[in-house]
């Protein structure tokens, strides 16, 4: 697997949030995302209208706070039932999950990269984190990807050990 070190700037966006257990996934989170799709005309003012970003946040024991959103422009307003996540400037470590792959070993290889490299993940001041190994993940999807078998990027926010 590739890995790149790439610092994005700030970043705005909107769409919906789904708060669970790893139990509550199926069918739950599927379905905040396919929402987010279906509603993606509402946002007028998107960055890049092809990629949807799926902004996880491990602050729930044994699960996380999921952020289904298209990265927007300040003039848009927040439709009646989004909300908004605003990004702070990351360095993050890159890596792209491959159709036909599988995501388990995606993750297991990136967490081995990140053990073995100069790295560690990112943990932000005063957050409670339940995932010691990564507690933010970031996924830009293609929005014409398979949903039973998807691609997508991978950004790990990072710090130098």
């Amino acid at each position: 697997m590739n890995y790149e070190i790439v610092t994005l700037p700030a970043f705005r966006a909107v769409g919906l949030k789904w708060e669970g257990t790893f139990s509550e996934i199926v069918p739950n989170l599927k379905e905040v995302i396919q929402q987010t799709e279906d509603r993606a005309d509402e946002l007028k003012y998107k960055v890049n209208p092809s990629v949807q970003l799926g902004l996880s946040y491990h602050v729930v024991e044994n699960g996380f706070a999921h952020y289904a959103v298209y990265e927007v422009s300040d003039e848009q307003e927040i439709p009646d039932g989004m909300i908004e996540i605003r990004v702070p400037e990351w360095t993050y470590v890159k890596t792209t999950h491959h159709k036909g792959k599988d995501i388990h070993k995606t993750y297991a290889d990136l967490h081995q990269w990140l053990f073995d490299s100069d790295y560690t993940v990112l943990r932000e001041a005063g957050v409670d984190y339940y995932d010691p190994y990564m507690p933010i993940k970031h996924e830009y999807c293609p929005v014409d990807r398979d949903p039973s078998d998807p691609h997508f990027d991978i950004y790990i926010p990072i710090i130098k050990k």
